[in-house]
């Protein structure tokens, strides 16, 4: 009876902080900030969340040509928070960008490094 209890008592919890976690299914855009102070370039996310995961795509943000989207790895939501990894082959070679921030509302704070250098940008949800 313990057991059966306890187990009850677990899956109620589990549930309950998915139910807490952020809403970041859709599309996001920002700007990030240009390359020695160069103009910004619009970054979309698409993301797809899943209780604590995060997969989606990642587009723009990069030099010249077409954007290509560039899958999401390694994400995961805790409650307002979220982190994840782009990797990306560039010229120089492979190129991985972590990413951490919180969510609040139609908000996405994000704080990443790029090129040795702590960058923050903001996106917004899209409604389209």
């Amino acid at each position: 009876m313990t057991k059966k209890l306890l187990f009850v008592v677990t899956i109620l919890l589990v549930a309950s902080f998915s139910l807490l976690a952020a809403d970041l299914n859709g599309k996001w855009v920002a700007e990030q900030p240009g390359r020695n102070g160069g103009p910004p370039r619009q970054v979309t996310f698409v993301f797809k969340a899943s209780g604590s995961t995060l997969t989606g795509t990642m587009t723009g943000g990069g030099r010249g040509g077409a954007p290509t989207p560039i899958e999401i790895t390694d994400g995961k939501i805790d409650g307002d928070n979220v982190s994840f990894t782009v990797k990306r082959e560039t010229q120089n070679g492979p190129m991985e960008t972590k990413y951490k921030g919180t969510v609040s509302g139609d908000e996405l704070k994000l704080k990443f490094t790029m090129m040795d250098q702590e960058r923050e940008l903001t996106a917004k949800r899209s409604g389209t």
